[in-house]
């Protein structure tokens, strides 16, 4: 069985994100960048299931610049076999990532995709849905737990009322959710011999995909701060600026 595992570069999750001065997007400048947290939990299951003996082949997907690079060789050294980097200058909106991620899935005869439900950056939670409608694949979204099962796989999945279990067919796929895994670290010998596993570099053209893009991004701009709290002295001064200021009781 061979798994594709979708990994996109974001800004960490531990910096503060700083918006440009013309309000066109977030300021990368000097930004610390990692894989987004969702595609890591999404390499982890897939080198579980590697580990179990269910998987002969795992391969990092990356769309974006050629420094987009770092993060697949970050995949490789946890134990990804190898890297295909879609390099892309400009952005790339979900739709297209999905017709790439296709292609991709066509070309390789991949058996499993697995995605993050989503990136931290956007927020957007589309590629995994579209990309399983555009291949006619059964989806297990949110997932919580994954387990094969005789050629099939068994997802549990978060919803509002608790957890759902689907039993899928192969070829599907699978987005994650935070509860599947907890990531491991890369070993000083891992991120070594990532060095030596294989990165092809193809661009959307390669692909048959057109990139080009329906929406367009108005103008992008911090959340209002927030005002600064106060302490109250009893339960009673409490009451009452809840009912004379924030008129909530």
């Amino acid at each position: 069985m061979k798994i594709l595992v979708g990994i996109k570069r974001v800004v960490d999750a531990n910096v503060k994100v700083r918006v440009k001065s013309d309000g066109t997007g977030v300021d990368l400048a000097n930004a610390k960048m990692a894989i987004n947290p969702f595609c890591e939990i999404a390499v982890e299951e897939a080198i579980r299931i590697k580990e179990a003996g269910s998987a002969e082949e795992i391969i990092a997907v990356s769309i974006g610049p050629q420094v987009c690079q770092e993060q697949i060789r970050t995949a490789l050294a946890l134990g990804a076999d190898r890297g295909i980097l879609v390099q892309s200058e400009e952005q790339v909106d979900p739709l297209a990532v999905a017709k790439i991620l296709k292609a991709i899935v066509e070309k390789e005869q991949i058996d499993l995709v697995i995605l993050g439900k989503l990136s931290i950056d956007s927020d957007n939670n589309q590629v995994g849905q579209m990309l399983a409608a555009l291949c006619n694949y059964p989806q297990g979204t949110f997932a919580c737990k994954a387990e094969l099962k005789d050629g099939k796989i068994e997802v549990s999945r978060e919803i509002d009322g608790g957890e759902q279990t689907v039993l899928l067919d192969l070829p599907a796929v699978v987005t994650t959710d935070l509860r599947l895994n907890e990531p491991r670290y890369a070993s000083l010998p891992n991120i070594m011999k990532a060095k030596k596993k294989p990165i092809d570099t193809l661009t959307p053209a390669d692909l048959g995909v057109d990139t080009s893009s329906g929406l367009k991004t108005l103008g992008v701009s911090p959340p209002p701060e927030r005002s600064a709290g106060i302490k109250v002295e009893s339960v009673a001064e409490l009451v009452e600026k809840l009912r004379t200021e924030a008129k909530v009781i």
